[in-house]
């Protein structure tokens, strides 16, 4: 049986979902995205959902609030049988959800119930987790709460960054999704409530998430700096004398090298190297980016800038 599909996303993790669809023996008959943004200049970002829906003739609506009493109207002219949501960045009310026949599913970036909200990606990587993966649930009013439909887990490899990582698991979300869409259609999908007992959360990240916790263990150092890459950064200060550099650190490996003194602190060898003492142990830079420059390495970052064995980093709970 030939589903009606409305897909519910922005974002690039939603993209290769969407794309998917097309390909399917279903009809997508609409797309729904956040409303065009304008950035600075009034220049317009370009929106790849809704380009990719312009090309295949599919409608697009860009509501504000999709839970208004216009919006639902608009959703209802659909008529869609099922609405597949990723990354679409609005909750959705009883009513919207209550629309397409066989309801909601949404593609949720972790193994739920862990790591509810939206950056599980990000907080997997920060927290030191081997393994993710992508969760295709039953949508319900409770953030990610719903029944599972289906799973699928994947190792998070040593040096995977959180936009190494999303590339990753959107491409992979494509099959499973689609099956389990093919499964609703047949009637032989199952669902498996999730454990409450269980949840962990991962909220929104701010900037200042970026801030890299020198106090924590070499790996977990490691795992922040790449788990907040591309966004916020992982953005630290150097104090230098009376002086204060702010920079991101873009990659460190582990050492068993032993920095003394307290975590944060500095260990410069041979004009070449930087070493950084953390809870456990010690990390070295390999690529820093000082605030308002390129990102280089730390023999070209010693060359501009007086830096002394014994300065140190700003640790997070010291910040301004």
């Amino acid at each position: 049986m030939s589903l009606r599909l409305v897909m519910l996303g922005t974002g690039s993790f939603a993209l290769s979902t969407f794309q998917g669809l097309y390909e399917t023996s279903h009809t997508v008959v609409g797309l729904v995205t956040q409303p065009d943004r304008t950035g600075r200049g009034h220049h317009h970002h370009v929106n790849p959902m809704k380009e990719l829906a312009i090309k295949h003739g599919t409608p697009v609506f860009q509501p504000v609030k999709a839970n208004e009493p216009e919006s639902l109207e608009r959703l209802r002219e659909f008529d869609a049988d099922l609405f597949v949501t990723a990354a679409y960045g609005q909750i959705l009310s009883a009513d919207l959800l209550s629309i397409p026949r066989l309801g909601a599913i949404n593609i949720h970036a972790s193994l739920l119930p862990k790591y509810r909200g939206a950056a599980p990606i990000q907080f997997a990587i920060i927290n030191g987790e081997t393994e993710t993966g992508i969760t295709i649930f039953r949508i319900e009013p409770k953030l990610d709460a719903g029944p599972v439909l289906g799973v699928l887990k994947t190792a998070i490899g040593d040096n995977e960054s959180y936009g190494d990582l999303q590339d990753r698991l959107a491409t992979l979300a494509v099959p499973l999704t689609c099956q389990i869409i093919d499964d609703l259609a047949a009637g032989t999908a199952t669902e498996t409530i999730q454990d409450g007992t269980l949840v962990t959360k991962a909220p929104r990240l701010t900037k200042t998430d970026g801030v890299i916790p020198w106090q924590k263990s070499s790996r977990l150092v490691g795992c922040h700096i790449r788990g907040v890459q591309p966004w916020p950064k992982p953005s630290t200060i150097l104090h230098v004398g009376d002086n204060a550099i702010r920079m991101l650190v873009l990659d460190v490996e582990t050492s068993d090298r032993l920095v003394s003194g307290d975590p944060g602190t500095v260990e410069v060898v041979d004009r070449k190297r930087i070493f950084v003492r953390t809870q456990d142990g010690s990390v070295e830079l390999l690529t820093v980016q000082p605030e308002g420059k390129r990102p280089m390495s730390p023999v070209e970052f010693l060359n501009g800038h007086t830096i002394t064995s014994g300065n140190r980093f700003e640790l997070p709970d010291q910040a301004d």
